[in-house]
């Protein structure tokens, strides 16, 4: 039986740093080669109407997640569509018609925040805006859902939770050798989330056209902390993006397909806009999925 995740496919994160502070003055200039290929959707290979017909539970809980999501773009909350109690033939058809999209995600664990052995697991499916989320508990038991949105709540709680305050060096505090500029840039994203408010565009600070070290963004990275929020998106190349622990600092690579870095940048928004389903991108999954179901309708 198909499950979530089970296509998934490695994704190399080398630990790279660019910058015109990170290369000798006399080396060559070298290109980066750009992204080749870009994901789009792929219609999933529909099982035959009659198939589905005789799964009331398959199409049922499909149903609930179009219905949902059409509430939601009416303006409304919803809850997630739960799965766990679905048979594994009915499941295995609501995998197959959810495919698996270009958006993944996963919550580390860490002691004080998420037991051992404990484990959270999301994936996009082709509709963009419909996830599947699946809690793993400390004792084993599995909770299956899908979920309608523009990212699951579970990752905006996540970064909530990871974040404290960074302290900002004072100006005349010793650094380490090699630490150049990654100060005055701590400084900076400290007045980003000064000024950033829910709704507003991210602020960007994009370090690959910053005259930086390798030794500025090693120090950068263990001021700023790292989270538990780990989504991965291969939308265009790949994109690796992390939270940092302070409040809304997320640290998002751009790789190429040959996995070179080609943008290093730091956001602070909520959760930064390529892990997120736009509102045409909903729209279109609820038009998608309402056919989905028409065709089931055939039977």
């Amino acid at each position: 039986m198909n499950t979530p995740f089970s296509s998934a496919r490695p994704f190399p994160i080398p630990v790279v740093a660019l910058g015109p502070g990170s290369q000798d003055d006399d080396e060559q200039l070298d290109y980066i080669t750009m992204p080749q290929g870009m994901s789009t959707y792929r219609a999933p290979a529909l099982p035959e109407p009659e198939e589905l017909a005789g799964h009331a539970g398959a199409v049922g809980v499909l149903a609930q997640a179009l219905e949902r999501l059409q509430a939601l773009l009416a303006g409304e909350t919803v809850e997630p569509v739960r799965l766990d109690g679905l048979t594994a033939a009915d499941l295995a058809l609501v995998n197959q018609v959810l495919g698996e999209g270009e958006v993944s995600a996963q919550l580390l664990a860490e002691p004080d925040r998420l037991e051992a052995g404990a484990r959270v697991r999301i994936q996009e499916s082709v509709f963009a805006g419909v996830w599947r989320v699946i809690e793993t508990g400390e004792d084993g038991t599995v909770h299956d859902s899908i979920e309608l949105g523009a990212v699951p709540a579970v990752l905006h709680r996540a970064a909530r939770e990871d974040a404290r305050p960074v302290p900002v060096p004072a100006p005349d505090a010793p650094l380490p050798p090699g630490v150049l500029n990654a100060p005055s840039i701590l400084i900076e994203l400290a007045e980003h989330r000064q000024h950033w408010r829910e709704g507003r565009p991210p602020e960007v600070v994009n370090l690959t056209l910053l005259p930086v070290t390798p030794q500025d963004i090693t120090w950068l990275d263990h001021q700023l902390g790292t989270g538990r929020v780990v989504i991965l998106s291969r939308g265009y190349g790949n994109c690796r993006i992390t939270n940092a622990r302070a409040l809304n600092t997320w640290r998002v690579v751009y790789y190429n397909s040959q996995d070179t870095v080609i943008l290093n940048s730091v956001e602070v928004c909520a959760i930064p806009e390529v892990a997120c389903a736009a509102r045409e991108d909903l729209e279109d999954s609820a038009e998608r999925l309402a056919e989905v179901l028409q065709w089931v309708s055939q039977a």
